[in-house]
């Protein structure tokens, strides 16, 4: 059985995907071959919202480029229903991320308030989660819980990180934290319950930019340690 493909309106199909590496797969082959009329991707956990023109590319065009894009992508006759969002998208998530040559470099301090605890539940040193989250090869998944914030799954990170019991009321923004096995800066103050683990001081969402958000899906993305 195939992925299902569902329609969102007039102008977008959603397809649904087993679990986020196939959201992955698939949205770099839908990328690879894209067709005029195509307005965007949109991936999330477990589906791709393909957003078009439709008087470019007609929903019934649109709907056989997808299925012929997922008969050849990796998984494509793997069946799938589901929904976007963070939850339940962890399981595998390191198994697609793109291997980009010239990954962007986002400089951190480490001093986040969580640091010394969760490295501590986790059975390492402040120090060594630290490298862990630098020698890491990043992927942006998806964009999700406010305008610019990337979930980003990575290259062999071995770690689950329970979100926070009670979330804080303000985070700041360009504050970088982990949950699940997901990381991700803040792209403005808002509440959160991610870890914070430290902060950086590059713009992670500008909207008088000409693309708002600094990690945008299928980015590749490493952090570099730097002094406060």
């Amino acid at each position: 059985m195939t992925r299902r493909i569902l329609p969102s309106g007039e102008h977008a199909l959603l397809v649904e995907c087993a679990d986020l590496p196939e959201v992955l797969a698939l949205h770099d082959a839908l990328d690879a071959d894209r067709p005029a009329g195509l307005v965007e991707l949109v991936p999330a956990a477990r589906t791709v919202l393909v957003v078009i023109d439709p008087l470019r590319l007609p929903l019934e065009s649109a709907e056989r480029w997808i299925r012929r894009t997922v008969a050849g992508a990796p998984g494509g006759a793997s069946g799938a229903s589901g929904a976007s969002g963070a939850t339940g998208a962890t399981a595998g998530a390191d198994a697609s991320v793109q291997t980009s040559p010239e990954p962007l470099v986002v400089p951190v301090v480490y001093d986040g308030p969580d640091l010394a605890e969760t490295a501590a539940s986790l059975g390492v040193t402040p120090d060594e989660l630290v490298a862990r989250h630098t020698s890491t090869r990043w992927r942006v998944a998806f964009i999700g819980f406010a305008p610019g914030f990337g979930y980003l799954v990575g290259d062999g990170w071995p770690f689950e990180v329970p979100r926070l019991a009670s979330p804080r009321t303000r985070v700041p923004a360009g504050s970088v934290g982990l949950a699940g096995a997901f990381t991700g800066a803040y792209p403005r103050e808002t509440p959160g319950g991610w870890r914070l683990i430290g902060r950086t001081e590059s713009a992670v969402w500008d909207p008088t930019a000409a693309v708002p958000a600094l990690l945008v899906p299928g980015r590749s993305v490493r952090f570099e340690r730097v002094g406060a």
